[in-house]
């Protein structure tokens, strides 16, 4: 591949699309990024929106245009967009010949059931149904194969990701026992929510306090069943607002089918995840959330009960790069024939 392969980045100035914009500005394989923010207005260097970045000037953040994406022949177009702009955008975007990593939940869906929380209303339903069916999941540690020439990538959910690279060894090699049930307590700082201002994201709110949401009802649930193939009643998700601004712990509790030994459950995630450089493993030493902020590991360990029947799995990442920016950047390497690790150490 060449070395200039341009990309660009819609959202730019969100959390989400300025970690995209830091990483992809320093990418050794690519040109320099464009940058778009959907309000209209003049453009300005990523400085004015983020005054820490060193900025050269040739990170500029321009007001989005169709035109301009098509005069600058990009190669390849990141939405850190809203899912319902994302549901309009990406299969433009794939029309005008660009391909898409979407970081939005518009096509990470396959069922109608999970996709019906998302309420989308598209103008042609045919063509989003196409373009759903040809969206890769992008988890590289599942799909890797997939991914790589792939055209339109849906970036997965943080809360998703920590949950699914904890849970996927254990479902394929069927140790779990599923009657049992699985139950996922995670835990996000508030970066999560984006960077629009709620009632329920107001410092007043999450300082000093620790609140959950969204259980039974969160978005990220019909990923993590569609992933894993596992049924509604199989997993229970209950996710929480931490009062810091960014990192994921997820707490899942399980049984397995028949007693098991630690050196065994190792060996389990060893083998699946070999290869793979962005899973750390462990072991017995659970892992903290500030062993993982600012890089794009998922870290895993694990408690076996004294029976060897009950397993406690704790997963942590930082939802603004494994969970987001970070993931994105190894899809694209992935999707382009990049070495899995490039731009992201």
């Amino acid at each position: 591949m060449s070395a200039q392969i341009q990309t660009a980045v819609v959202g730019a100035t969100g959390y989400a699309g300025f970690e995209l914009a830091r990483l992809l500005g320093k990418h050794p394989r690519l040109a320099k990024p464009l940058l778009f923010s959907r309000e209209s207005g003049n453009s300005a260097d990523l400085t004015e929106y983020y005054p820490h970045v060193m900025g050269d000037g040739q990170l500029r953040v321009h007001p989005f245009e169709w035109q301009k994406l098509s005069d600058s022949k990009v190669d390849l177009l990141f939405l850190a967009t809203p899912h319902e702009t994302s549901r309009e955008w990406a299969p433009e975007a794939l029309r005008r010949g660009m391909r898409v990593i979407d970081l939005s939940g518009a096509w990470r869906l396959q069922r109608e059931e999970h996709r019906a929380i998302y309420k989308f209303h598209d103008a042609d339903p045919a063509t989003a149904n196409g373009v759903a069916k040809s969206a890769v999941y992008g988890l590289p540690e599942l799909h890797s194969s997939q991914i790589s020439g792939s055209k339109l990538i849906a970036n997965p959910g943080c809360y998703a990701t920590s949950i699914i690279v904890a849970l996927a060894p254990l479902v394929s090699a069927g140790a779990i026992d599923r009657s049992a049930g699985i139950i996922c307590d995670s835990k996000s700082g508030v970066s999560g929510a984006g960077k629009h201002p709620t009632a329920t994201t107001h410092f007043v709110e999450v300082a000093d306090n620790l609140s959950a949401y969204g259980v039974f009802t969160h978005r990220h649930l019909g990923e993590i069943l569609e992933q894993l193939d596992l049924q509604d009643d199989e997993l229970t998700f209950a996710p929480h607002l931490l009062p810091i601004p960014r990192g994921i712990l997820s707490t899942i509790y399980l049984r397995l089918q028949q007693a098991a030994t630690s050196a065994e459950i190792e060996s389990i995630y060893s083998k699946f995840y070999a290869g793979k450089p962005w899973v750390r493993l462990f072991g017995a030493k659970l892992p903290q959330i500030r062993y993982s902020l600012y890089t794009n590991y998922c870290d895993l360990g694990f408690n076996l009960s004294a029976d060897g029947k009950r397993v406690v799995i704790v997963s942590c990442l930082d939802n603004l790069m494994k969970g987001a920016a970070g993931q994105a950047v190894q899809n694209m390497n992935v999707m382009l024939g990049f070495e899995e690790r490039e731009g992201l150490n």
